[in-house]
C-alpha cells in the first residue's frame, strides 16, 4: 500500500485511537480533577499523532525522521505518565496495561517506519 497522506500511516492511526482512549480515561473520577496530569497526558498522546502528521508533510526524509523521533519520545512520555496515574489510583492495572501495551506497539511501528525511511534513502 502506498502512503499518500499521513492518515495512511499505521502508527498515526494507532496513535489516533490511543489519543481517543486517553481522553476517555482522563475524563473519569479523580483523574478528571487532576488538571496538571490530565493535561500533560492528553498533550503527550496528541503529540504522538501530531508529530507523525507534521513530519510526513515536512520537506525532507531527514526532517520526517526527526518528527518520528519526537513522536517516539512523546510515546515514552505517555508511558511514564501512566505510572503516575496508576500510583495515584486514577486507573486500574488493567487500564494501565492496555494503554501501556498499545503505546509500546506504536513505538514499534514508529521504529519500523524509521528503519524503512532510512533504508530507502541510502
Amino acid at each position: 500500500m502506498r502512503i499518500e497522506r499521513f492518515e495512511d500511516i499505521e502508527s498515526w492511526k494507532a496513535a489516533r485511537e490511543l489519543t481517543h482512549d486517553v481522553y476517555k480515561m482522563c475524563s473519569c473520577g479523580y483523574f478528571s480533577k487532576d488538571f496538571g496530569l490530565k493535561d500533560q497526558l492528553q498533550r503527550a498522546s496528541v503529540s504522538i499523532m501530531a508529530n507523525i502528521a507534521e513530519g510526513f508533510d515536512s520537506s525532507s526524509d531527514k526532517s520526517f525522521l526527526n518528527y518520528l523521533n519526537f513522536s517516539f519520545r512523546s510515546a515514552s512520555e505517555v508511558q511514564s505518565l501512566l505510572y503516575v496515574a496508576l500510583d495515584q489510583n486514577y486507573i486500574t492495572n488493567s487500564e494501565f496495561e492496555n494503554i501501556y501495551n498499545r503505546t509500546t506497539r506504536i513505538k514499534s511501528l514508529l521504529m519500523g517506519l524509521t528503519r524503512y525511511i532510512k533504508s530507502s534513502t541510502i
